[in-house]
């Protein structure tokens, strides 16, 4: 009987505990959004197992990731896309896995950010190991793995208390970041980074948009400005020679089988357009690599209706104008003929 009450006792704390720490969190203005994470991408990765020569893969990093909204696409085109772009990424270990490990002969658009996709092919690199250990994950994924997600994903889109994002955001609530997260002094001498605040919403099929409160509160998206311009300013020189030969050989293999290479450039702005324009510029990165490989290629300076939009923290597009963004790219794709139009009037 004893042994029934403590059990009955424990279990009362626990829920009293469990709904306190869950409230305050709320409180705080936070509200349940699922983890982008790697069983996430794995889960989209699938998709292209059985995808036939009328589907569509998109790859590349972030602005790939957010300026791309997949209702839109569908409406324009007919064809739900397959969104397989990585945050803080090169786009050539994701290539280089579709074109040696499956079959697809569809269509792939690869995002360009000069400053990721020239980066490196040094497999310790950050950008290119932040997207392979999505690649190794989607091979190795155990059953317990695959179990584990989809049981996560109620809890995810019901509780604010299971955020706990593998960007190790710094409004990150988990426990490891909360610890993560406590700085004492700067015993290693070392620039410390700005904090870095999530600012996207992503859903089940990979959608990823802008937060509202990116887009409306300047001193936020001012924070993730800081990011961008610390990142800028850190990080190694661009090794154009060796990325480009490694996208050139898995770009003409592909190309060779019947598939379908696109690029292209999405937009940015503000201090982050005049870096590139100035470390990366247009003629020595995106025009030389287009004098290397005859495929269609998209940069959004071309366009009147592209050119003059402007992302809230300088990298990204906001909700709004990534549905915007994709039903004009979309449009311009297929009158050049780039894509086929599948939908059925």
């Amino acid at each position: 009987m004893n042994l029934k009450n403590s059990f009955l006792i424990a279990f009362s704390l626990c829920i009293m505990g469990l709904a306190s720490w869950e409230f305050y969190w709320r409180s705080k203005g936070y509200y349940p959004n699922l983890n982008d994470e790697k069983a996430l991408w794995a889960k989209e990765r699938t998709k292209v197992e059985k995808a036939t020569k009328k589907d569509i893969v998109f790859i590349g990093s972030s602005r790939a990731y957010f300026d791309i909204q997949k209702k839109q696409w569908e409406k324009v085109t007919g064809i739900k896309p397959i969104q397989l772009a990585s945050t803080g990424s090169s786009p050539l270990p994701a290539l280089n896995d579709i074109v040696e490990n499956t079959g697809f002969n569809g269509t792939i658009i690869v995002g360009i950010t000069p400053g990721l996709f020239f980066s490196t092919t040094y497999p310790g690199a950050f950008p290119w190991q932040r997207i392979q250990s999505k690649v190794d994950f989607y091979k190795n994924m155990t059953y317990a793995q695959k179990s584990n997600y989809a049981l996560s994903i109620p809890l995810q889109k019901s509780l604010v208390l299971m955020s706990g994002d593998e960007e190790e955001w710094t409004d990150d609530i988990d426990l490891k970041s909360l610890l993560r997260n406590i700085r004492i002094g700067n015993r290693s001498k070392e620039e410390i980074p700005p904090s870095f605040y999530n600012f996207g919403d992503v859903t089940t099929d990979r959608n990823m948009t802008m937060t509202q409160r990116t887009v409306t509160d300047t001193a936020y998206a001012n924070s993730i400005i800081k990011v961008w311009h610390f990142f800028g300013r850190t990080a190694p020189p661009p090794d154009k020679e060796s990325t480009t030969k490694y996208f050139l050989k898995d770009a003409k293999k592909f190309l060779s089988r019947g598939g379908n290479l696109i690029l292209v450039r999405f937009p940015s702005s503000g201090g982050s357009r005049f870096a590139e324009n100035k470390f990366l510029s247009r003629d020595k990165f995106w025009d030389e690599l287009l004098t290397q490989i005859d495929v269609k290629s998209y940069h959004f300076e071309d366009y009147k209706q592209l050119k003059h939009l402007t992302c809230p923290e300088e990298s990204h597009l906001s909700k709004e104008d990534a549905e915007y963004f994709t039903t004009e790219l979309a449009k311009i794709m297929i009158s050049d003929n780039a894509i086929t139009n599948q939908k059925i009037n």
